[in-house]
Parts: structure tokens; sequence; C-alpha cells
């Protein structure tokens, strides 16, 4: 039997999107291998996000290579669409692959195995022209307790330092509601009790397509009819979402989990416009004080970049206060990255790395500060915990609705499994918990 091993790097996309690809494989009669392990066919699922993305996504092509020089290594995903003739330069790689057309990944991979000589092929399109979403679906998931499932794909917003409209398409893409539901009842029946609604712009879902009034709350919706699935997630997603409608009908779904990773980037004006992000921090702490209204334990969690050219040390500051007032449960802190082709990459004004360093520093001590407040609050509460995996001798690990990592101690695997938990104890990025 042929084995295949995969390495995925990036976003929730991107590891669905392997779910989907690993299937094909296995129908085909592959069978699956860590990627640390010998296989006949390598794939290395990219992200060009950072430049740091790049460069391990260069790193684990040619460690990939060396574990059979005679694999046939597939790039895909997207630092294969942006910079395709780069990576096909790289003589360990045979195929390269975008962020379209993954259907064909198995036959191309057969087309190579009979070619003598130099097997170098490329299936890379112009994504701009891409305008219907690729039905690329799971029945089942690497993790035992939740799966993603893609419902949306490409971005139309351009926001100045982002490659991504670039390497996903520069117009929105809306799965087909049906299939999305058809997906979903797939895996409520093979034992998937949660499921995170994911794409590039998943706050865009339903702009592109002819039905009215077809939106990510129609989505949420419709899951939420489903017998089997216990808990709904949604990525990250846009302030512009949060409408009243949308807060006032997920608070009355019990299904729907009280956490949302709602993209900041900036928490000064002036930043933010440079950035061609469409809202203000004043808009935006508008909608984390209605989150918190009408959710209880609502978690909110965000992103952040620091030093975007022309970031001076005033507009740090206030984007500093700004986080520190609002206190959100979360931070992911990025260094901005100037990615070629994107208007920020050209801008005057960038700043310099120790700068970046320093700023970062700043906001990672004040993320432990704010996660300590948060997590805090929660000692002495019960929370339904949905166990996804042991991470000692009867230690076992999940998340509560609020997305907060809880760690308890049981004498039985708990995998799976929902259970009630008492939060007993903060530690430095999670919790402990006694099982009630």
């Amino acid at each position: 039997m042929k084995k295949v091993a995969f390495y995925t790097l990036g976003c929730k996309v991107n590891q669905y999107e392997t779910e989907a690809m690993l299937e094909m494989f296995k129908e085909d009669g592959y069978e699956q291998v860590d990627s640390e392990d010998y296989a006949d066919v390598y794939v290395i699922n990219t992200c060009t996000v950072t430049h740091m993305s790049d460069r391990k996504s260069r790193q684990y092509i040619r460690r990939m290579k060396k574990k059979n020089p005679n694999a046939i290594i597939a790039v895909v995903g997207c630092y294969s669409q942006v910079s395709p003739e780069e990576i096909l330069e790289i003589e360990e790689v045979n195929l390269v692959m975008g962020t379209n057309e993954r259907r064909t990944i198995v036959d191309e991979i057969k087309k190579l195995e009979v070619v003598e000589g130099d097997k170098k092929a490329s299936t890379v399109d112009d994504i701009m022209k891409v305008r219907a979403f690729e039905e690329i679906e799971i029945s089942q998931s690497n993790g035992r307790t939740r799966a993603f499932m893609k419902i949306q794909d490409g971005c139309d917003r351009f926001c100045t330092y982002c490659i991504i409209p670039y390497a996903r398409g520069g117009k929105v893409r809306s799965r087909d509601m049906e299939s999305i539901v058809n997906e979903a009842k797939t895996l409520a029946e093979n034992g998937y009790e949660e499921v995170v609604l994911t794409g590039i712009h998943v706050a865009s879902y339903g702009k592109d397509l002819k039905e009215e009034n077809t939106n990510l709350l129609d989505v949420i919706k419709r899951v939420n009819e489903i017998d089997g699935i216990k808990r709904i997630r949604t990525s990250s997603v846009e302030p512009i979402l949060f409408t009243d409608e949308f807060v006032n009908e997920v608070s009355n779904m019990e299904k729907v989990m009280p956490h949302y990773h709602l993209s900041l980037q900036s928490g000064c004006d002036e930043t933010l416009k440079r950035m061609n992000r469409r809202y203000t921090t004043e808009e935006y702490k508008t909608i984390v004080n209605k989150l918190r209204e009408e959710i209880p334990n609502v978690a909110i969690t965000t992103d952040v970049i620091v030093g975007f050219p022309g970031e001076t040390e005033e507009e740090f500051e206030k984007t500093y206060n700004f986080l520190k007032d609002i206190e959100l449960s979360q931070m992911h802190i990025f260094k901005y990255s100037p990615r070629k082709g994107t208007k920020a990459a050209d801008m005057e004004n960038q700043v310099s790395p120790q700068d970046k360093h320093e700023r970062s520093e700043k906001l990672l001590k004040l993320n432990k500060e704010n996660f300590e407040k948060m997590a805090t609050r929660m000692v002495g509460k019960e929370f339904e915990v949905l166990f996804e995996q042991e991470v000692g001798e009867n230690k076992y690990e999940g998340l509560t609705p609020n997305y907060l990592k809880t760690i308890v101690t049981s004498n039985e695997d708990i995998c799976g499994k929902i259970l009630k938990v008492k939060i007993i104890e903060v530690k430095d990025e999670y919790v402990e918990g006694i099982l009630v």
C-alpha cells in the first residue's frame, strides 16, 4: 500500500483542505503516515501570511525529501499560489498546486509517477479569475471531537498589509448552503459534536450568492438545527458582522459557543486607516460591549499587528491603552511583515525590527495580564468542557464554551466527552478544574 504524509502550515482553512485532500488519497488506496515517517508522497500545504511562513514551507520541503529521496513532493496552498515559479525551482519539488483545483491532486501525482527523468509540474492558475467555490468535502477530521467546515473562500477587502486576496482570490466565493448542511450532518453521524465554520472572510458569506438575505447567520441557523451537533463556533470574523440582529440571534442559540475571534489589528484609528480597515476603535469597542452585555461569560480574542509602516510611538501607545482598556481574553501578536505586491510594502516610514520587538514584548506582557484577569473570573464557576486529548498520565485537556483551555485529572479516558467541570486554579496559559 502506498503511503502519503501531509504537513500543514497556517490557518483553519488550510487544515480543512488538508483533511479533504487526505480523504482523496485514502479513497485511492493510500495509507496516511506521519510527516516524520517514510512515505511515497509528501504534501506540504503552505501559508504565506508572513515571510516566516514562506521560510518554514521551504524548510519542510527539503526535510521531507530527505525521508525518501524517491518520494514525490507536492507543494500546495497560499505560498504556491503567490510564488509558483519560485517553488518549482526548488530541486526537491515535483508538483506545485495553488489554492484551486485541489480535486485533481491524486491524478496529477499519477501523471508524475509515469514520467521518466525530471518530474516537474505546476497547475497554478490565475486565482483572480476564479468565481466559483471549489467543492472539496470531508466526512471526518483528524481531531476526535471538533471538525472544521469551510464555507467560504476569497476576500475582497484588500487590507494594505495583506497578501491573502492575491493568494485566495479577490472575489468572495460562498459554498452552497445545502452542501454545508449535508457535510455537517455527515460529521454529526460520524460522531463529531463540535463544528467550526471557517473561511478566508466568513463575514462575507453569501454576498456573491443569488439568493437574497443569505449570510453567515443563516448558515449558523441551519447548522443549529442538526441533531448531533452540540457546539458551533466561527473562525476569525470582522467587526462588520456584529449587527444587533446577529448578536440577538446568536445569544439565544445554546449551541453557539460564547467565543468570538474579532479581528482588530490596531487600536489606533490613524493606523487602521492606513491599513484600510473599515471601522474605528470606537465602533470596535461598541461591538465588544454589546457582546459582553448580551452573552454571559463571552470571550473575545483578537489579532494585533505591531510595527505597521508609519506607526509612531504615539500611535503604538494608543493601541496599548485601547487594549488595556477593553481587556480582551487573548491577543495574537504579530510583528508586521512586508509582503511583496501589497500597498504597505511600499509605504514610507517602515518601522525598525528593534521597535517591532519592543512593542511586541509589551503587548505580550499585557496579554498575559488580561488572560489572568479573565481566567480568574472563571474560578469557582462550572462549565461543560469538551475533552479533546490526553496530555499526560490521567490528564485530559478540553475547551470550555468560551474557549478556555482546561485540564483535569481522570482515571478513565474522557476524550470526546462533554463533562461538567469546576474551574479551581489559573495556570500560565490554561486553567485546572475538577470533574463535577
